[in-house]
């Protein structure tokens, strides 16, 4: 049976992601753990609103959604400040 993290993982894939911009955090480890075994690639960052707006510039630049996964509360409110 496939964990939620490697659905997740495969649905990215299947939609052509490579790339994924994150600040490691307790609530997504399953999907940190699928990546591991994935093609795409984990950019770690050291803020979430760094990680988010990295994402932005990677859609903006490529005309594919940029990913970015922060951890609830907290990262998730220092992710805002790239979403816009």
């Amino acid at each position: 049976m496939k964990t939620g993290g490697q659905l997740i993982v495969e649905a990215l894939e299947a939609n052509g992601t490579d790339r994924i911009f994150c600040v490691p955090g307790e609530s997504y480890l399953a999907v940190l753990d699928a990546l591991h075994d994935s093609s795409i690639r984990t950019i770690v960052c050291r803020q979430e609103g760094g990680a988010a707006m990295m994402a932005d510039c990677q859609g903006r630049l490529t005309g594919n959604p940029g990913i970015c996964f922060v951890t609830r509360g907290p990262g998730a409110t220092n992710a805002s400040a790239g979403v816009h």
